[in-house]
């Protein structure tokens, strides 16, 4: 009996069981049923996306009451396999980024997108406003023409493979200047009834460079030096000089009072080459050969030119320690742009060596040791003008040889608050025959500056003070003047103030008491002339601060005291005594206006006065100069 009863129990649930699974099959098909008749059947289950199709319903294909509720699912899924079962669109890298490299074809069936390199990333277009809504658009396309966003041509992107790329760079620079200066009337004056021995000192002068720079070169752009560089920088230059006096323009009066003359040059034209890397930190060994720009110092004081030469330097330490080793051979000097002749030598030997330690001593303090040798044989030289320029017109004319040494040591950066600039040299050699001696003299001369500033928001305050040996026996067989090489510094508001940009000539003589862009009072024509070390010397004091006013603009005033180191000199080549060293004061303003923020304008100006005290007014006679200045430059 129990066991009939255990019998029943199990034939009960396999019944129940068998129930339950005749409703199950009888639901998924009525299901199923329904589906197909709304939408068509998938024929494949694809592996990948470009595989998807979707059968078109049939045209007999009766309508059911749940068909019309299932539309936007239909046309929701037949533009989804269109999309999957088509090519993909690529997207455009930013600003301008043309490839010479072929362009990967795109096939139907890939799943990713091929790019030209690693560089040419496409990023999807982002209208952050309104179109007519004016603001920042971040991931624009650009134009060749525009050298703020990213371009193939100014270095972007590589215009070959990975790792090679070209950046072109235009410029115009134009510089208007009017200036009064003391000049003495030549044996053929515009003025013949005037009595006074110095005539009208009033002058125009324009400068127009074009500048054309191509630089092509191979490495990672930014992130590391380069493997190597090839750049060529010409410069078409214009200038003009407007004068109220005749013999200034041209020796030969007869040429009149203006001048217009135009130049070709090649202020760059080399190659780079990387020789080691050094360590992981990209501290590499490198060699640059050919006409190249160099400035022996932070502040461009003993030399600073663009010459042909050879240059070892590299760094160490992480870039900490950094080094020059370098040999130059100079062309000579158009000599009213001051641009290099194309390929005329000079009988000239330059060898420089400094080394450089980065956050010495203090965090941000920048300390060089800097040595510089001058071998300037000797030759004979007329400028352009036909003016004897080498050896100078002045006492002894004769060719002669000079050698000199420099030692030096110089900084730049700053100590907890205050910026720190300071330089001093211990200069050496031998002058085969100075003119203003009349024999040989040994040279032995000094040079130091100093800046300290303190920048405060948007003010900076300055001292500077500069100092150049002078000579206190002309003829003796000891040299104490101190003379540069090439020099062009940044310094005590050089770059807008009179008496160190204008350049005044000495009255009496065709020699400059001092040139154009240079503190030193070195009686010779910087661009052509030797180096003379038989000159007055000059103390300068200065005050000056640059206030930045505005993001775009900032003004420069500054305050100079200048004083001839010693007399001696002058009195012995002006036939003139008991000269003061006294100067004068030198006032100046200038600004710099950048209007889009950038390099790409820049406008500069400057009006500056010399108040002549009693030393200055014994030679020249003169009451208040002034020179304006106003430049720009324009930049691709």
């Amino acid at each position: 009996m129990p066991t009939l009863q255990k019998h029943d129990r199990a034939l009960r649930f396999k019944a129940a069981a068998l129930a339950v699974a005749c409703c199950l099959c009888l639901t998924g098909a009525l299901h199923a049923d329904e589906v197909g008749s709304s939408t068509a059947p998938i024929t494949a289950a694809p592996h990948n996306r470009s595989q998807v199709v979707v059968a078109q319903n049939s045209s007999s294909a009766a309508p059911t009451p749940g068909a019309s509720g299932n539309d936007a699912q239909q046309k929701k899924m037949k533009e989804q396999a269109k999309e999957w079962s088509g090519a993909a669109t690529p997207m455009n890298p930013l600003g301008y980024a043309p490839s010479l490299a072929p362009t990967p074809k795109l096939r139907p069936d890939m799943d990713f997108l091929p790019v030209p390199d690693r560089w040419r990333i496409g990023f999807p277009t982002w209208d952050r406003y309104p179109p007519s809504k004016p603001g920042e658009y971040p991931y624009r396309l650009g134009h060749w023409w525009d050298p703020y966003d990213q371009n193939v041509l100014k270095g972007d992107y590589p215009i070959w493979g990975q790792h090679t790329f070209l950046d072109l760079t235009a410029v115009s620079d134009t510089s208007w200047s009017f200036t009064r200066l003391p000049r003495a009337s030549g044996v053929s004056t515009e003025q013949p009834n005037s009595p006074n021995f110095f005539g009208s000192g009033d002058q125009n002068s324009l400068q127009q460079n074009f500048i054309a720079s191509f630089d092509l070169f191979h490495g990672d752009a930014g992130f590391k030096p380069f493997d190597w560089q090839v750049k060529i920088t010409p410069v078409f230059n214009v200038n003009f000089l407007g004068t109220n006096e005749r013999g200034i323009v041209n020796i030969n009066p007869a040429d009149g009072t203006t001048r217009l003359n135009g130049h070709i040059a090649f202020q760059e034209l080399f190659v780079e080459y990387k020789l080691a890397d050094l360590s992981p930190y990209y501290d590499f060994l490198s060699v640059r050969s050919g006409i190249q720009p160099f400035t022996s110092d932070f502040r461009g004081f003993i030399f600073s030119d663009n010459d042909p030469g050879v240059l070892f330097f590299g760094n160490y330490e992480s870039n900490r320690d950094q080094w020059n080793v370098g040999y130059f051979r100079p062309l000579e000097k158009d000599t009213n742009s001051g641009l290099n002749t194309l390929m005329v030598g000079r009988p000239q030997n330059i060898i420089v060596a400094n080394f450089t330690r980065q956050d010495f001593l203090f965090d941000g303090y920048n300390f060089q040791l800097d040595f510089d040798y001058n071998n300037d044989e000797p030759s004979v030289l007329f400028n352009d003008n036909g003016f004897l320029v080498r050896p100078s017109l002045i006492g002894t004319v004769q060719p002669h040889a000079v050698n000199t040494a420099y030692f030096g040591c110089t900084s730049e950066g700053h100590i907890g608050r205050i910026d720190v600039t300071h330089a001093f040299y211990e200069a050496v050699g031998r002058d085969s025959l100075n003119g203003i001696a009349g024999h040989a003299v040994n040279i032995n001369a000094q040079m130091a500056a100093l800046e300290l500033a303190y920048e405060h928001d948007w003010q900076r305050y300055r001292f500077s003070f500069f100092y150049a040996s002078g000579n206190g026996n002309p003829t003796g067989h000891k040299a104490t003047g101190f003379d540069t090489i090439q020099d062009n510094p940044d310094f005590a508001g050089s770059q807008f103030n009179y008496f160190n940009r204008v350049g005044i000539g000495l009255t009496g003589t065709q020699v400059p008491l001092i040139n154009p862009l240079s503190l030193v009072p070195d009686l010779r024509d910087k661009l052509q002339g030797q180096a003379n070390f038989v000159n007055p010397g000059i103390l300068l004091y200065n005050l000056g601060a640059d206030f930045k006013l505005t993001p775009e603009l900032v003004v420069s005033p500054n305050l100079n005291y200048l004083q001839f180191d010693k007399v001696a000199v002058l009195e012995y080549v002006l036939h003139q005594n008991n000269l003061s060293r006294e100067i004068g004061f030198d006032w100046s303003m200038g600004f710099r206006y950048r209007p889009l923020l950038i390099d790409n304008i820049i406008v500069t100006g400057s009006f500056a006065m010399l108040t002549p005290t009693a030393g200055f007014k014994d030679i020249y006679q003169s009451n208040v100069l002034f020179s304006s200045l106003l430049g720009v430059t324009l930049t691709y």
